[in-house]
């Protein structure tokens, strides 16, 4: 069997980051072992500069897109219906706040030191979406550590440290360097990249011919 790397730049603020992992998901779920996957979240900000208190997501999005509230609400629930037919929790998408996430991904990165990383990812976009909380409060970070196993006073106290900040920071670079300016991105053995929220037969059909490729070096 072929083994193929993905490392997946995503933010736990982007909704097609949640729909995009969830495409992967339906993808793996065609191949059925044809391919063995190795899976590596990798951190992107798309609020790096927005303090602490945030901002609504419409007036916010109105601002970035140059929009009028109700396109932008629109395009919201447009999301929201994609994202609900794959499964997600997207119902508290509209009382939302734009975030940094910075906090989140440097206990992210602690996750995948104890190979829970994907488990708390999924459980942030819930927070996020689902229940309109903040990903990156450090209260939210140990609740969501402790749902999905993780220990809730390492969590917290990551997320009220400068912990993991050189990891994060080294890794967005990369990524960036790498082309990735908007998530998701899936990289393929680091050589291919994969912008958006691809149908999941678009990811298998890549899949396939890395690990062609791979087979044939």
């Amino acid at each position: 069997m072929q083994k193929v790397r993905i490392d997946l730049v995503s933010d736990v603020a982007c909704p097609w980051c949640a729909i995009g992992y969830r495409r992967l998901e339906q993808a793996l779920e065609t191949l059925n072992g044809e391919i063995d996957v190795e899976l590596f979240w990798q951190p992107f900000e798309l609020n790096r500069d927005m303090p602490p208190e945030g901002e609504p997501i419409l007036e916010h999005l109105c601002r970035k897109y140059g929009k009028d509230a109700a396109s932008m609400e629109q395009s919201q629930r447009e999301i929201m219906a994609a994202a609900e037919e794959l499964g997600l929790n997207f119902r508290g998408a509209l009382e939302r706040r734009a975030n940094n996430t910075f906090a989140a991904h440097r206990v992210l990165a602690w996750a995948g030191t104890q190979h829970q990383e994907t488990a708390l990812q999924l459980a942030l976009f819930e927070a996020y979406f689902g229940e309109a909380k903040n990903p990156a409060d450090p209260e939210v970070l140990r609740e969501k550590a402790i749902e999905v196993g993780l220990d809730g006073d390492t969590a917290e106290a990551i997320a009220r440290s400068d912990q993991y900040a050189d990891e994060v920071r080294a890794a967005e670079q990369q990524f960036m360097e790498a082309g990735v300016s908007a998530v998701p991105g899936f990289i393929l053995d680091g050589r291919y990249l994969i912008s958006g929220a691809q149908p999941a037969e678009v990811l298998v059909d890549a899949l396939r011919q890395v690990a062609e490729e791979n087979a044939n070096r």
